[in-house]
């Protein structure tokens, strides 16, 4: 090798011996990156320390702003081994060594074990990130209404130690040992019975405080509803003074109460614990529930069934006497329709024979009855020709008949001809009525009806002249009707001798004086 090369060498690793001894780098390591999108990077600059506990654990390698234009800035560290692992649920804060402003250093909070662990080149999310509050930030605080609150609170905290108040006060005081006691209560409660349960509180409630952060003009909006709730309060003055005495007297009362209620809280505690395997797997099935509940709450809502529920109460027990009578109401249908099915739309569909023309295709009875009632179609009829009454075809003829009629008595009728014969013929005693057998059992009637003997025609007899006196009256009784048909046209005066009959006598005595 020549002199210059071997030199060359030596000097290059001189040069990188060096370096890598000075700057502590270790070309073949791959240190831990975490990456944490901060809100404000607030002067953090590269080779700022990053500290567990107060001791360093790695250092900023990268800061940069994120390119969507929200103007949250992305800080690339690297973790040591001393700072492994780091779960999901880790926290980073930025801090000041001094207090006006100098020396950031990045504060770690690796998270609780039984979170997830995350892998190199991990981000966390702006919700586990936060800046220092600066001295502007204080100043800035102290505005002219929050100063205004501030000198309020202060003047009426002074108005409430005046006179009875700073006694009322300090006779508050001993009552302060129950409270702290009770207070120590709640808080060992509050450490759960068994491990991790102070863990999944934290858990549940940074999933709760996280929900809250992804909304801000949601909580903005929860904190501006709350001040007017407060101020409603306040200017209720007179009721909330009236308020406390009460409030008083219901911690009095409650007491005892809650004593009740701290003695069954162990039975309590462990129906909880063991029911707890059950409200976990639970989850799916509630998920798969709140479709329905949804809907069952539009459902029984005041415009859907709940509405009609009460609309129905009036209703129900009269329903309920109708269904205790509606099986006998059914017997009878199912009578009705039996009797139907097996007597009358048999007899109804029977064609009606006629024995005078054997040759002639008979019609059902169903037919043949409309045809016999056309006449009636008019009767209630007041617009036609018709007009509202039955219509009687009469006749007459140098035939007299006679006939028996259902009570003995004598009938007479006229006919251009003798009747040859009837049909049906007359039975000879009335059909027996049978209301103990059901229809439905019953045959139907038979239509094949027999010819009888016809009504006997009447010879008509000689009759002597009326005498001459009665033939006269007869002749006045006309005379009169003709005279008041004359006169009443004419628009005379006259007297119906049908309504006053002397007119007939009175026509007789003047013929009797000419």
């Amino acid at each position: 090798m020549r002199p210059f090369a071997a030199g060359l060498i030596a000097v290059l690793v001189v040069g990188l011996g060096t370096f890598f001894a000075f700057t502590k780098a270790n070309p073949f390591a791959r240190p831990y990156e975490l990456e944490a999108v901060f809100a404000n990077a607030n002067r953090v600059a590269e080779r700022s320390p990053v500290r567990i506990a107060g001791v360093n654990v790695g250092e900023v390698t990268k800061i940069e702003a994120l390119e969507d234009g929200s103007g949250y800035a992305r800080v690339t560290m690297e973790i040591d081994d001393e700072g492994l692992p780091i779960h999901r649920d880790a926290q980073l804060k930025v801090r000041s060594r001094l207090f006006l402003e100098g020396n950031y250093f990045v504060e770690l909070r690796p998270g609780t074990p039984g979170s997830p662990t995350m892998a190199s080149g991990g981000t966390l999310p702006p919700q586990q990130t936060a800046a220092p509050v600066q001295f502007n930030q204080v100043l800035t605080a102290l505005q002219s209404e929050t100063r205004q609150d501030l000198r309020t609170l202060l003047r009426e905290y002074s108005s409430a130690l005046k006179g009875p108040g700073a006694r009322g006060f300090n006779e508050a005081i001993k009552h302060w040992e129950a409270a702290y006691r009770d207070t120590s209560q709640v808080s060992d409660a509050t450490r759960g019975t068994e491990a991790h349960d102070l863990s999944r509180l934290l858990r549940g409630q940074g999933r709760v405080f996280g929900a809250l952060s992804r909304n801000p003009q949601q909580l903005s909006d929860l904190v501006t509803d709350l001040n007017d709730t407060i101020a409603g309060f306040a200017r209720q003055e007179g009721n909330l003074r009236a308020t406390v005495p009460a409030l008083r007297d219901v911690l009095r009362e409650g007491r005892p109460a809650l004593a009740s209620l701290n003695s069954a809280l162990p039975s309590v505690r462990a129906f909880a614990r063991d029911a707890l395997p059950g409200a976990r797997s639970s989850n799916a099935t509630l998920d798969a529930q709140l479709p329905f509940i949804r809907q069952a709450r539009g459902l029984i809502s005041e415009r859907e069934l709940r509405g009609l529920a009460r609309k129905l109460q009036a209703t129900v027990p009269p329903l309920t006497r109708l269904n205790t009578r509606v099986p006998a109401t059914l017997e009878q249908y199912r009578a009705l329709a039996s009797c139907q099915n097996r007597v009358l739309l048999p007899f109804a569909e029977q064609p009606i024979p006629d024995p005078s023309f054997p040759w002639a295709t008979g019609q059902p009875f169903y037919k043949e009855s409309s045809r016999a009632l056309v006449g009636l179609s008019g009767e209630s009829r007041l617009a036609d020709a018709n007009s509202p009454y039955f219509r009687v075809l009469a006749g007459a003829g140098p035939t007299s008949l006679v006939q028996t009629g259902e009570s003995g008595q004598k009938l007479f009728s006229s006919a251009l001809l003798p009747v040859d014969g009837v049909r049906p013929a007359k039975p000879a005693k009335r059909p027996v009525f049978r209301p103990d057998v059901p229809c439905e059992t019953q045959e139907p009637p038979d239509l094949n009806s027999t010819t009888g003997v016809g009504e006997r025609p009447v010879a008509a007899t000689a009759r002597k002249a009326p005498p001459a006196k009665q033939r006269r009256q007869r002749s006045d009784a006309l005379e009169a009707l003709r005279d008041y048909t004359r006169d009443s046209r004419a628009g005379r005066e006259a007297v119906d001798p049908l309504v006053d009959p002397s007119v007939i006598g009175d026509q007789e005595k003047k013929e009797e004086k000419e």
